[in-house]
């Protein structure tokens, strides 16, 4: 620890950190901007995707009707390999 401590006494060469906040701003400039794209990217996927839902509701004319309720107890069950193989 204290060969450490010595070490620090002394100054880093001349230059060594010469340029160094330069390039951490310019890399947290660029971040900034990439995370700001992609925001905007995920938004505009956002929207698209709910327009498109809205559309396809409103577009879809096929008739409303409540389901059968499923039962095992049921005579004929929906989900039996018969009436899966109807062809009805």
């Amino acid at each position: 620890m204290d060969d450490f401590l010595k070490q620090l006494r002394h100054p880093p060469p001349v230059g060594l950190l010469d340029g160094v906040d330069d390039n951490v701003l310019a890399m947290l400039s660029d971040r900034r901007r990439e995370t700001g794209a992609s925001y905007r990217l995920m938004a505009l996927a956002a929207v698209v995707s709910l327009g498109w839902g809205a559309f396809a509701g409103v577009t879809t004319r096929a008739p409303i009707v409540a389901a059968r309720p499923l039962s095992p107890f049921a005579p004929s069950t929906a989900l039996a390999p018969s009436t899966l193989l109807d062809a009805r």
